[in-house]
């Protein structure tokens, strides 16, 4: 009898030993009412008097509800499909707080989605994403917070208008990527007569400053070469002088340069009279010396 009572005693020990893992909580009742709520680590309840009445899972929880059909401000329906990312922030609350809470989610979410939608245009509710979102989070986060939930997020997945609205959204897009192409195309034309009326602008006063140059290198060429000339004269000049050269001297120069200029192309000589005077007297002494070079030998 004694161990039949030892082995009884130990049964309901262990039966009253409960360990509760991370991230988990259980709401535990004590005969048919809430007594506590069990969190991380070892516990001990009374078999038979308290019992778990459920186990909650504190992690954030995601749920992807089905598309729902809205219609807009503009009497658009369409088909939203969204995403809610919650946590159990009190056990208690939602276990007692509401009967299936995570249907219960999906009808508000359900619900909240239409009465913003309500509220907006086609083209509001396709470029609105963040303002919806932010909007059905505060209102769920709000409405659920006598159930214990914490609503973190919510993302609207699809939005899907109605294939005829589709059709026309299609061919808007492509009339409007044909027109930004020709625009495109419109603006590189513009840049391009731009650029060749630039270059042959540059071309043109490139071609003018070369000839520019041209004609500046040719006249300080012809300058330096006149200025050269000029000098040489002078300084022949300026030799006679120092060398003191008679007026015969002079003459006989004269006379060289008179030569020169018959040896040309000319038909016509005019030959000065002091010219002839010493022609005539070279002649004359020529004659002279030959006489005297003949008496001489005989």
């Amino acid at each position: 009898m004694f161990w039949v009572i030892l082995i009884v005693i130990i049964v309901i020990i262990v039966l009253g030993v409960k360990v509760i893992p991370q991230s988990q909580a259980k709401v535990i009742e004590r005969l048919g009412s809430y007594y506590k709520t069990l969190g991380t680590g070892p516990h001990y309840v009374i078999p038979f008097i308290d019992r778990v009445a459920s186990t909650v899972s504190l992690k954030e929880i995601v749920k992807d509800f089905a598309p729902q059909p809205v219609i807009t401000k503009d009497n658009v329906t369409m088909q939203i499909d969204t995403v809610v990312y919650f946590q159990i922030t009190d056990p208690k609350l939602y276990t007692y707080g509401v009967e299936n809470p995570i249907n219960a989610i999906e009808n508000l979410t359900a619900t909240t989605l239409r009465n913003i939608i309500g509220e907006l245009e086609l083209d509001q509710t396709l470029t609105s994403r963040d303002i919806i979102n932010s909007k059905m989070r505060s209102i769920l986060d709000e409405a659920t917070d006598p159930w214990g939930i914490k609503v973190n997020r919510v993302e609207v997945k699809n939005i899907i208008p109605p294939r005829d609205i589709q059709d026309a959204m299609e061919k808007q897009m492509r009339a409007e990527r044909e027109r930004r192409e020709k625009i495109l195309q419109a603006e590189g034309e513009k840049k391009a007569a731009v650029l060749i009326a630039e270059g042959e602008k540059e071309s043109t006063v490139l071609r003018a400053e070369a000839s520019k140059e041209a004609a500046i290198k040719k006249a300080e060429g012809e300058a330096e070469a006149i200025i050269k000339i000029k000098s040489a004269e002078a300084e022949g000049i300026k030799l006679l002088k120092e060398a003191k050269a008679d007026q015969a001297v002079l003459k006989l120069k004269s006379y060289d340069a008179m030569v020169n200029v018959a040896n040309g192309q000319s038909t016509k000589i005019i030959v000065p009279s002091e010219l002839q005077n010493l022609v005539t007297a070279g002649t004359v002494l020529s004659e002279t010396f030959k006489n005297t070079s003949t008496n001489n030998k005989n």
